[in-house]
């Protein structure tokens, strides 16, 4: 699972195994098909493919079947966004930020928190930049 690459369906089985795990196939079944409409068959198919991906984990216990992520969300989003800013923006954070900015799409606050990311950033970069023993200097 080192080059992460989720469909929309892994996604949205996914989604729901990190709001609340384990989850038994009715259980998924109830929740994909209220959110999106899916059948049954649609489900346990997703299900049996994202475990034999590795991405998912199955527990029997009696006849349920108890699904579990096999992946952290936010291992999950690192890759994805990694994978997007990659194909759309040349791995550019530079260019999608100056899209983002020229389309007004971002607000005040998300400008802010930007600042104060960068800021963060900043910080934990010239910590790293800086000699360990400044050799008297």
């Amino acid at each position: 699972m080192d080059d992460i690459n989720l469909t929309n369906s892994e996604w949205y089985v996914l989604d729901c195994l990190w709001e609340k795990s384990p989850m038994t196939v009715m259980e998924l079944v109830a929740a994909l098909g209220e959110r999106l409409g899916w059948a049954k068959s649609t489900t346990i198919t997703t299900l049996r493919r994202m475990e034999d991906k590795g991405l998912v984990r199955c527990a029997v216990e009696g006849r349920a079947k108890h699904y579990a992520p096999n992946l952290p969300r936010d291992r999950a989003v690192r890759g994805e966004t990694l994978s997007f800013l990659n194909k759309v923006y040349r791995g550019s954070v530079g260019l999608m930020v100056s899209a983002l900015a020229q389309d007004k799409a971002l607000s005040k606050q998300e400008i802010d928190e930007l600042y104060e990311i960068l800021r963060k950033a900043e910080g934990e970069s010239n910590e790293s930049d800086s000699p360990a023993d400044s050799g008297g200097h």
